[in-house]
């Protein structure tokens, strides 16, 4: 049976990439191509602009140049790289298995920062709301989500209503889709909601850029630990390349031709260094978080927001 929805995102993908090769070699004249899903939902150029300065001091190491892109949904990055579209991806660690189980990528790099490569995901509301303190005081309440595939803003905040004994398609008067973390995050700020789910990274953004008021805000829950999110690459990369990348990633902090500045990751923050160590038993976190936040759960959310 045709699946409709992954030949729509493969178009959209398309779409983004015309006149871009299937087949970048890393030459000046034909960059290699980077998907990154589309976590902060603002502006494209500035989500673009977070990660540049990594892909820079990755060109500066290896002399590969990138073109950078980001896709418009989660689901059109996993499907944009396992359709040979393009070389890397970075990923939430949902996202990354879901491309990982179709056999099309491998993992790269993941940031570190303080000896950590964890981040959090959380439930937000605000102050006002003074029935609101603690995850089952969601019950009849309205709470924005993400994209449905994102790690920090669906799966693993859904995860945590399920595992405090809540049932989110019944128990909640709507699990309002809203595409990103931003945007549920300005739906709270603007009554739309009562509760908001969104990554600590992208909170924490928000808070720096001025886009919502820290003293409206209160913290109702944080995750479990979740891996950070991924720099991943195409299989059919040469094996030249993926070894010489891997080389030169995990010694950018140490490369004195690389400015520190120049080590970013998930939200344009500073990093200390990039691990090529991490291996698929690092994602079983979000592994586990998808079993219990499976297809069906995300087709049940999906119908009743439709309704």
């Amino acid at each position: 049976m045709i699946n409709i929805s992954k030949i729509i995102a493969i178009i959209i993908v398309t779409l983004c990439l015309v006149n871009v090769s299937l087949s970048a070699d890393g030459s000046k004249d034909d960059p290699f191509i980077v998907l990154l899903v589309p976590a902060d939902g603002g502006t494209e150029e500035g989500t673009i602009s977070d990660f540049r300065p990594i892909f820079n001091a990755i060109t500066k190491a290896t002399k590969y140049p990138f073109n950078i892109i980001v896709g418009q949904s989660y689901s059109a990055v996993v499907e944009g790289i396992c359709a040979g579209l393009a070389d890397f991806a970075w990923f939430g660690p949902v996202t990354y298995v879901q491309a990982k189980n179709k056999g099309c990528v491998e993992l790269l790099a993941v940031e570190v920062t303080k000896g950590s490569s964890v981040y959090y995901s959380g439930i937000f509301s605000k102050k006002s709301n003074r029935d609101i303190s603690n995850i089952k005081d969601l019950i009849g309440k309205k709470v924005a989500f993400g994209d449905i595939n994102s790690t920090s803003s669906f799966v693993f905040p859904m995860a945590m209503l399920v595992e405090a004994g809540l049932n989110p398609i019944k128990d909640l008067a709507k699990a309002q889709l809203t595409g990103s973390h931003a945007n549920s995050l300005k739906a709270l700020q603007a009554g739309l909601v009562d509760a908001a789910a969104a990554s600590f990274n992208s909170y924490e953004k928000a808070l720096r850029q001025g886009s919502i008021d820290p003293n409206e805000f209160k913290i109702i829950a944080r995750s479990d630990p979740i891996p950070n999110p991924p720099l991943a690459m195409s299989i059919k990369l040469p094996n030249i390349v993926k070894q010489a990348l891997k080389m030169e990633i995990s010694n950018l902090h140490n490369n004195p031709n690389i400015e520190k500045g120049m080590l970013r990751g998930y939200g344009g923050k500073r990093v200390d260094y990039y691990d090529t160590n991490i291996t698929d038993e690092d994602m079983l976190p979000a592994l586990k978080k998808m079993m219990l936040i499976d297809n069906n759960f995300k087709k049940a959310i999906l119908e009743a927001n439709s309704n």
